[in-house]
């Protein structure tokens, strides 16, 4: 039974931070943490954390809601939730969801979209809990005062045909891993931003299915 349940954790902002959570098979201190794109946490994030639970027996998986139970259904409501979305509040429930979590998890992060963004910057606020960091077409950080923090190898995702994570954006943040001899993949489709998503209109099954054994061997080997 791969159904995951709500937890709840304190954040320091004293508002309890929220996610959707599968605890894995037998105790373990493995944690995959997953972002939302700007719809927040709905059915297809659900899925996801279904999935890759079943996908990675011996790691607990739980989704992050960085909208605190508020979810999009058009595309107006998602970016005006995404334009409101408060960066402190933000970090407060990654914060308080590594300590629910404990000094000793070992945590990889996934995300699309607004959650790729978000990934990224979970790999560097968990600092040395960070074992590895998926990005599908977010905001890549792209100073390389901050990537110098970043503890962990990074397998980006991206869209030939995205007008605002393009190879410009991209670029700069590979030029910035190079100077810093960090450890990173990236792999571009010939598909739109947010290709992996069953419900948009414009999903690519074939591009969606590649980028997924990438991931999952990327995952794989991070939690071996």
């Amino acid at each position: 039974n791969n159904a995951g349940s709500w937890v709840e954790f304190s954040t320091a902002d004293e508002r309890n931070g929220r996610g959707y959570f599968i605890k894995s098979a037998k105790p373990s201190t493995k944690y995959l943490f997953v972002f939302h794109e700007w719809w927040g946490l709905n059915d297809y994030i659900m899925n996801e954390v279904e999935h890759w639970s079943k996908e990675l027996p011996g790691v607990n998986v739980i989704a992050l809601d960085l909208y605190d139970g508020k979810v999009a259904t058009t595309r107006e409501a998602a970016s005006e939730f995404m334009q409101a979305a408060d960066e402190l509040r933000i970090r407060s429930i990654i914060q308080g969801a590594a300590e629910w979590a404990g000094g000793k998890a070992e945590i990889a992060t996934i995300g699309w979209c607004f959650g790729g963004g978000w990934s990224m910057q979970t790999a560097l606020q968990i600092d040395n809990q960070a074992i590895g960091c998926v990005i599908y077409y977010g905001m890549p950080e792209q100073d390389s005062t901050v990537l110098k923090g970043l503890n962990c190898k990074v397998l980006g995702i991206f869209a030939e045909n995205d007008k605002w994570i393009n190879r410009k954006v991209v670029g700069q943040y590979e030029q910035a891993m190079n100077a810093l001899k960090k450890p990173y993949d990236t792999y571009w489709y010939k598909a739109d931003h947010a290709f992996a998503n069953p419900s948009n209109p414009i999903f690519n099954e074939a591009a969606t299915e590649d980028a997924f054994q990438k991931t999952r061997q990327f995952l794989h080997q991070v939690f071996d």
